[in-house]
């Protein structure tokens, strides 16, 4: 007997053929729903009917490591339930920095086993936080203003008095200014807040001290307070204009209203290092050692009483806060009680931010 297999027929060697050819393309089926779950922003995770891993998509695999531990262990715990036949999930707060949110979901499939889906909902988040402050910020710093105009509205109806008719219409208007500044201020805050981070652009930083000491002047004129303004080098920075502009802005207008008649307020740029450093200093009423710690909160005010005489809606140093966080940079003060404050707001020079 001959010791050679027989070759395969031709019906044989086509069967083979089309065998092979449905594992390959069985396998570039594969291929492409891999591609597929690794293209999408959502983690996805299966498991079998006892709860094991089985695949996980580039998006899930982010959560693995130890710093995600939190999200690894709910996505372990939900895909077990799950494969029981419990669906479920929960949220995730990953504190950081940054501060994240993610939201864990489980259901069984109908062959057995369990998906889980992993979303980053952070952005979501902060979005909703920021509208949610906005309409309570906004509803609650509007009442005395309002509340204020609707007295006087109903005092200048019922008096004849030329004299206080004008007094009452002079204090509905401050007032009328005092609602205009608030819903300014806290537009801007939400728009800073809603936008994310800063743009980059190279600035002139001395376009930016120039600009926010020209809407300044005005009401330092009308104090007869100097704005000094320290011999400028010319330092370009990489950021948002109008962010920038808005944060000194709001510093030199609080070292104006704070300060005495007559006095003056000092601006100088410094570079330090691979930051930059604007200080707007005054020799105004400056801030007990107690307050320090919270005046870049929002609405916090050192003294209510002088903050409403000067019109501060207690926005503007939150302002300046989240540019400074936008941008990279940091902002800090010193003052003395009496003495006067210097605030300085860093920010990143000539490198991307």
């Amino acid at each position: 007997m001959s010791r050679f297999r027989r070759p395969p027929d031709d019906g044989t060697a086509r069967d083979l053929a089309e065998t092979r050819t449905r594992l390959a393309g069985a396998e570039a089926e594969v291929q492409r729903l891999r591609r597929a779950l690794d293209a999408l922003p959502v983690g996805v995770v299966l498991a079998d009917d006892r709860g094991v891993l089985q695949v996980r998509n580039e998006a899930a695999g982010q959560y693995s490591g130890h710093a995600e531990v939190l999200v690894a262990a709910a996505i372990d715990r939900h895909l077990h339930l799950a494969a029981l036949g419990r669906p479920g999930g929960q949220s995730v707060e990953l504190f950081g920095p940054p501060r994240r949110v993610v939201v864990v979901t489980a259901i069984p499939l109908p062959d057995g086993g369990a998906l889980a889906t992993v979303e980053d909902i952070s952005e979501r988040a902060r979005l909703d936080s920021v509208r949610t402050d906005f309409v309570a910020n906004i509803s609650h710093e509007l009442k005395t203003p309002v509340g204020a105009l609707a007295v006087l509205a109903e005092a200048l109806a019922d008096n004849d008095d030329p004299e206080v008719m004008k007094r009452l219409a002079n204090r509905m208007v401050d007032e009328a200014h005092r609602a205009s500044s608030t819903i300014d201020d806290l537009l801007e805050l939400s728009r800073i807040e809603l936008g994310g981070e800063a743009v980059r652009e190279a600035l002139d930083l001395c376009l930016v001290v120039a600009e926010s000491v020209s809407r300044c002047r005005p009401a330092a004129e009308r104090r007869n307070i100097t704005i000094e303004v320290e011999e400028l080098q010319p330092t370009t920075v990489l950021g948002d204009s109008r962010q920038l502009v808005s944060a000194l802005t709001n510093l030199v207008d609080n070292a104006v209203k704070y300060s005495d008649d007559g006095t003056a307020v000092s601006i100088c740029v410094r570079g330090e290092g691979a930051m930059i450093a604007l200080s707007v200093a005054d020799h105004g009423v400056g801030i007990p050692a107690r307050d320090l710690d919270r005046v870049f909160e929002r609405f916090y005010r050192v003294d209510r009483g002088r903050s409403r005489e000067t019109g501060g809606t207690g926005l503007g140093l939150a302002i300046v806060r989240h540019v400074a966080t936008n941008h990279g940079g940091d902002v800090q003060v010193q003052s003395r009680e009496g003495e006067g404050s210097t605030f300085t707001l860093h920010i990143p020079a000539n490198e991307r931010l």
